[in-house]
């Protein structure tokens, strides 16, 4: 039944003009929508308000972005029912009538409790988020109760921050900035691990660190154990960096000259995995850093089912999966392509193999940045949706309220959609809300 729901080929990389809004640009991506939303919270789930009373409105009309035609997850509608029971049994609960703001959106994201089923994810190995924007989204996510994945690279490239003066462009800067603002009981700080960041031993100096002991003690810090990405699945991180940095760095990673100047390309080893070592590192992380919880990250890989089986077997609290549609760091023109299953590919293969009564935590990432997409992912079987460029697109337009105002609009989002469903828990979204041309 599952695999009637998609169809047609992998999506093409649209082009956009290049924004001339804020530091950051984001080319095949509704950059203009977000930054609307960012700015205007909430609101922005309507038409402009000045068009009341003049615009008519019906299909089409009143779009932030137009779907992309050949995106699986694009094709599918949202489809209420006339019967709906779920909303019987709410009314007799609240004894009236059940309104959108009765959908509960609260959820669990890895073993940590999440106002919504949203987090903000790793940003890729790019200066774009190695200073304030990656500060300002930790700040923003705190104080929204999502949890929220530090990558990149971020401690050996820029230091841990115990000592130094430029603390903010630390590891420990972002986790502190993050505490500052971090809701009671919600939210959780993950750490990313690639292999650079294991020769760094990245882990062991969090977890031993006296600063980050309120987040262990109250159950809200997660190593992720990162196995791929969706904007290169199947290499490391890349940056670029100038020649002083390259010569720091060296000894680390991988220095290409390939640009011929001052610029020098960064690239981490994407790591080796079979079966065996996945389920190996996994036990390790478990024994060795007991009171966190394990994440994994896996791309957009041909056999992402079975490394995901593998993963929760192994015992992780949550798999995270990149589709080849995310993405915030540097990449290879031929990857951004041609690389990588749609991410409705993936939820489809993992969604045949899953036994919905096993205790999985499944976490898509993928050109999230609006409540619809989201509601089709939960659907379709997973648990929440990651922010990459969205996240860091709007503390670009916004560092203080930006990354509030987005997810603020997503949640009243998906408060209308799950309500119309005839639901009232986001955890109540089944394939049997979806609709496609497939099945026709």
């Amino acid at each position: 039944m599952i695999r009637r729901i998609f169809g047609g080929p992998p999506p093409p990389l649209p082009v956009r003009d290049r924004s001339k809004e804020g530091i950051l640009y984001a080319d095949g991506f509704p950059e203009a929508a977000i930054r609307e939303r960012a700015k205007a919270g909430a609101a922005d789930a309507f038409p402009p308000a000045d068009d009341y009373g003049q615009a008519l409105f019906g299909a089409g009309s009143g779009a932030a972005e137009p779907p992309l035609p050949d995106d699986p997850i694009d094709r599918l509608r949202l489809v209420p029912p006339v019967f709906v029971p779920q909303r019987l049994a709410q009314l007799v609960e609240l004894a009236r009538e059940p309104v959108y703001r009765d959908v509960r959106l609260e959820t669990t994201i890895g073993g940590f409790l999440s106002t919504v089923p949203v987090y903000v994810s790793a940003f890729g190995s790019t200066e774009a988020a190695s200073v304030a924007l990656g500060v300002a989204a930790a700040r923003q996510a705190g104080r929204l109760g999502i949890p929220m994945v530090i990558g990149e690279n971020v401690m050996p490239v820029n230091s841990y921050g115990r000592l130094e003066a430029d603390a903010e462009r630390s590891l420990l800067g972002r986790i502190r900035a993050y505490q500052k603002e971090a809701l009671d009981s919600y939210g959780g700080v993950v750490v990313q691990q690639s292999t650079e960041d294991a020769d760094a031993e990245v882990w062991n100096l969090v977890y031993s660190d006296p600063n980050v002991l309120p987040l262990l003690e109250s159950g809200r810090l997660a190593f992720e154990l990162k196995v791929g990405q969706g904007a290169k699945p199947g290499l490391g991180g890349m940056t670029l960096v100038d020649a002083n940095a390259a010569a720091r760095l060296t000894s680390a990673y991988l220095i290409d000259p390939v640009f011929g100047g001052e610029q020098v390309l960064r690239s981490s080893s994407p790591g080796t995995f079979t079966e065996e070592i996945l389920r190996q590192q996994i036990r390790l992380m478990r024994n060795n850093y007991p009171r966190a919880r394990v994440w994994v990250k896996l791309p957009p890989a041909r056999d992402v089912s079975a490394a995901a089986r593998v993963a929760w077997a192994a015992g992780a609290d949550a798999v995270s999966v990149d589709g080849a549609e995310a993405g915030t760091g540097w990449a290879p023109r031929a990857f951004l392509r041609h690389v990588g299953l749609p991410l409705g590919e993936c939820l489809l293969r993992i969604g045949q193999d899953r036994n919905d009564a096993d205790p999985s935590c499944l976490l898509v990432s993928g050109r999230m940045w609006e409540g619809a997409r989201v509601a089709k992912c939960l659907a379709l079987g997973a648990n929440a949706a990651g922010l990459g460029r969205a996240a860091l697109i709007a503390v670009d337009t916004d560092p203080e309220q930006g990354l509030v105002n987005l997810v603020e609009c997503l949640a009243l989002e998906l408060q209308f959609l799950v309500s119309a469903l005839g639901k009232y828990h986001v955890e109540a979204l089944g394939a049997e809300d979806l609709w496609s041309p497939a099945d026709r």
